[in-house]
């Protein structure tokens, strides 16, 4: 479970995962938490993740859902180097795109609601997001402002915690268990919940991308 760093100013998604957790639905979870505690990230993916990070700054700056509330630009680091390890190229198995490893169906729709927003961006156009080609997925512009937009959702939707955030993000957000308020109960979803907690508590200790 994870908790809100303040009303006012940033969905910070802090984890407050407790390793002593005993229930039988959050066992093999807490598995992968243990697992991937201990995580580093090397200083290669750092630089890799670096030249995205005028972006990755800029769309996490937005109040997409609550005025004032915003994505914590820590958090969109992690689950990029989680997903596709800084790589703007990268395709999955299930042909999932780009830095943060966006299925077209899912990227088109959140385009199509950012085109009709009031908000404007630089970078990328209205235009372009309403009108959203699969292979757009790969500029990293679009694809860190789609990551930045949907997990902006997912943590207003399921209350900023981050077990949900990630599922509704790896699963999808109408799997029967969110509405539980239970995670995705498969191991894919685990691990990732678990990488995606260990580099953002590293990224949050270590300061690697402050100003």
């Amino acid at each position: 479970m994870i908790s809100r760093k303040s009303q006012t100013t940033t969905y910070l998604l802090l984890i407050v995962f407790s390793l002593s957790i005993a229930t039988t639905s959050y066992g093999s979870l807490q598995n992968s938490v243990v697992k991937y505690r201990n995580s580093e990230i090397v200083q290669q993916d750092i630089e890799k993740l670096g030249q995205f990070d005028e972006y990755i700054r800029y769309f996490s700056d937005f109040s997409y859902f609550l005025p004032k509330h915003k994505v914590s630009a820590d958090f969109v680091r992690a689950l990029i180097l989680a997903e596709s390890g800084a790589n703007a190229k990268a395709v999955s198995e299930k042909n999932a795109r780009g830095l943060g490893q966006i299925l077209f169906p899912t990227g088109s729709q959140a385009g199509k609601e950012l085109a009709k927003s009031l908000t404007f961006f630089r970078h990328v156009s209205k235009n372009k997001l309403d009108s959203l080609r699969e292979e757009d997925l790969f500029d990293p512009a679009i694809n860190i402002l789609l990551t930045c937009y949907l997990i902006a959702k997912y943590n207003h939707r399921f209350d900023g915690r981050l077990d949900l955030v990630v599922s509704a993000w790896n699963a999808g957000e109408n799997t029967e268990s969110l509405s539980f308020g239970q995670h995705a109960p498969y191991r894919e979803t685990e691990d990732l919940i678990g990488k995606i907690n260990a580099y953002y508590i590293y990224l949050l200790k270590t300061r690697k991308f402050q100003k």
